[in-house]
C-alpha cells in the first residue's frame, strides 16, 4: 500500500472508529484519543507568536506577578472554545454560517469584512514570527525567512486535501515541540517555583504600565479566529444521529478542550517563567523577541535560545496554518464561496511581505495587528453567547443560566479591556490608568 493511500485512510478510519463509539459497540480507554484534532488545533492560536512578545514583556517587567492574568485568561478562553465546538457539534453549521442565516444582510457583510481583516493580521503576526525566527536562528534576511515559512506553510495545507486526521495530527505534532520547548526551558532557567506559585494564585497590579500588559495578555489570547474555526472543526468531523450521540460528543469536546487549553495555557505561563527568570533581574527592559533572543545567549547559552527559536519556529508555522483554514472558513461561511488554498495563501501572505518591504519593525507590526484582533473581537463573542442561550437553535443543548451567566462576564471583561488597550495604544489617558 503506498504512503499516500495510508494517509487517506487515516480519516477512513478514524470515521468508521468514531461510529463505533457513538453508536455503543465500542469503548477502549483511548477512545478520547478519537475525538481528540479540533481543540488541539484551535489551541495553536493560544501559543501564537503574538503570545510570545506580550509573555515576555510581563516575565521581563515583572517577573512572576502577572502570572495570575495568564490563568484567568486561560479559563475564559477554554469557556468560549467550548461554546463555539458545543454550536458546530448541535447545528452543524459553524459560527460564520449562523451569523449569515440569523442576522440581517447588512450586520453579515459588516461582520465579513471586519472578520476578513482580523484574519489578515492574524496572519501576519504568526507569519512574521515563524519567519523572524528562521532570520535570526539562521542568520538570513527576514524576506527569506518570510519565503521559507510561506512554503512550508502551503505544503502543510496540501495535506489536508487527504482528510482531517493527517492535518490534525502534523499541527499537534508542532503543538507538542512548541510544549517541550518550553519544558526543556524550566529545567536551563533558574527559576524560583514559590514565587511562581503565588503569582498564579494572587492577583497583584504593581503600576499602570502593568495593566498595559495585562491588557495586552488577555485581548491577544480569546482570538476572533480560534472561535469561528472551532464550531467549523466540529461541525462535520464526527455527524451525530440523535441526541444522545450528540451528549458523547460534547462530552469527548470539553474533555479535549480543557486538556488542549490547560496545555496552551501551561505554555505561556512557562513563557512567563522564563522571561521573569532569564530577564527580571537585570534585564528587564528587555521587549521584543529580537532582544530576548540576542539577550538569553550569554545568560543561558546558546541552547537555550536555540530552544527558543524553534518554539517561535513551530509556532509561527502551525499558527500560520490555522490562521488560514480559519479565513477560508469565514469567507465561505459568511459569503458562501469557496477560494482555493493556494489563494487564500497568496492573499493572506502579501500584506506581511508589504510590511517588511517598508521597513516596519516586526515587533512593531505584531503589536500592530494585535490592535486590529481587538477591534473584532466583540463581535464574534457576542455572537456564540447569543446563539448558544437560545432554543430554538440549540434545542435540549440550551446553555444553562450558570453558563449564560459565566459567558456574559467573560464577554464584559475581554471587550473592556480590550476597548482599554485600545484607547492606550491610540494615546488616550484614561483616569485611573496613569
Amino acid at each position: 500500500m503506498s504512503g499516500s493511500r495510508q494517509l487517506s485512510n487515516l480519516t477512513e478510519r478514524t470515521n468508521r472508529a468514531i461510529a463505533e463509539v457513538l453508536s455503543g459497540r465500542q469503548h477502549r480507554f483511548m477512545t478520547p484519543l478519537l475525538f481528540a484534532g479540533p481543540a488541539v488545533i484551535a489551541s495553536i492560536a493560544y501559543m501564537d507568536p503574538g503570545n510570545f512578545a506580550t509573555n515576555i514583556q510581563a516575565g521581563a517587567g515583572y517577573g512572576y506577578t502577572l502570572l495570575w492574568v495568564v490563568v484567568m485568561a486561560n479559563i475564559i478562553a477554554m469557556l468560549f472554545q467550548a461554546l463555539s465546538a458545543k454550536l458546530g457539534i448541535v447545528t452543524n453549521k459553524n459560527l460564520a454560517e449562523m451569523c449569515r442565516d440569523q442576522f440581517p444582510y447588512p450586520v453579515v457583510w459588516g461582520m465579513w469584512v471586519v472578520s476578513e481583516i482580523a484574519a489578515m493580521a492574524t496572519d501576519l503576526a504568526e507569519f512574521l514570527g515563524g519567519a523572524l525566527a528562521l532570520s535570526l536562528l539562521f542568520h538570513l534576511p527576514l524576506l527569506v525567512g518570510m519565503s521559507i515559512t510561506a512554503l512550508i506553510t502551503y505544503v502543510m495545507l496540501m495535506v489536508e486535501k487527504r482528510g482531517f486526521r493527517p492535518l490534525e495530527l502534523m499541527i499537534g505534532g508542532l503543538a507538542v515541540v512548541i510544549a517541550l520547548c518550553y519544558l526543556i526551558e524550566m529545567f536551563i532557567a533558574p527559576v524560583n517555583w514559590a514565587a511562581a506559585g503565588i503569582g498564579m494564585v494572587i492577583p497583584q497590579m504593581p503600576d499602570a504600565q502593568a495593566l498595559t500588559i495585562s491588557v495586552g495578555i488577555i485581548g491577544a489570547t480569546v482570538m476572533p479566529h480560534a472561535i469561528y474555526l472551532h464550531s467549523g472543526l466540529t461541525q462535520n468531523r464526527s455527524p451525530a444521529q440523535n441526541p444522545a450521540e450528540r451528549r458523547k460528543l460534547l462530552s469527548f469536546s470539553n474533555i479535549e478542550v480543557v486538556i488542549a487549553l490547560s496545555i496552551a495555557g501551561l505554555v505561556n505561563i512557562a513563557m512567563v517563567i522564563m522571561a521573569a527568570s532569564a530577564f527580571h533581574a537585570g534585564h528587564s527592559d528587555v521587549a521584543e523577541i529580537e532582544t530576548a533572543y540576542h539577550t538569553l545567549t550569554p545568560l543561558l547559552g546558546i541552547g537555550a535560545a536555540g530552544v527558543f527559536m524553534l518554539s517561535l519556529i513551530a509556532s509561527g508555522i502551525s499558527s500560520s496554518v490555522v490562521g488560514t483554514l480559519a479565513g477560508q472558513m469565514i469567507m465561505q461561511g459568511f459569503v458562501g464561496f469557496y477560494v482555493p488554498v493556494w489563494l487564500r495563501r497568496l492573499i493572506t501572505m502579501l500584506p506581511a511581505f508589504i510590511v517588511v518591504s517598508m521597513g516596519v519593525n516586526a515587533t512593531d507590526a505584531l503589536v500592530y495587528s494585535q490592535v486590529v484582533l481587538s477591534l473584532a473581537l466583540p463581535a464574534p463573542m457576542i455572537a456564540l453567547v447569543m446563539f448558544t442561550r437560545r432554543r430554538d437553535i440549540m434545542g435540549e443543548f440550551t446553555n444553562n443560566k450558570i453558563t449564560v451567566m459565566l459567558s456574559v462576564i467573560g464577554t464584559v471583561i475581554i471587550v473592556t479591556l480590550n476597548i482599554i488597550l485600545l484607547l492606550q495604544v491610540f494615546g488616550i489617558n484614561i483616569h485611573g490608568l496613569g
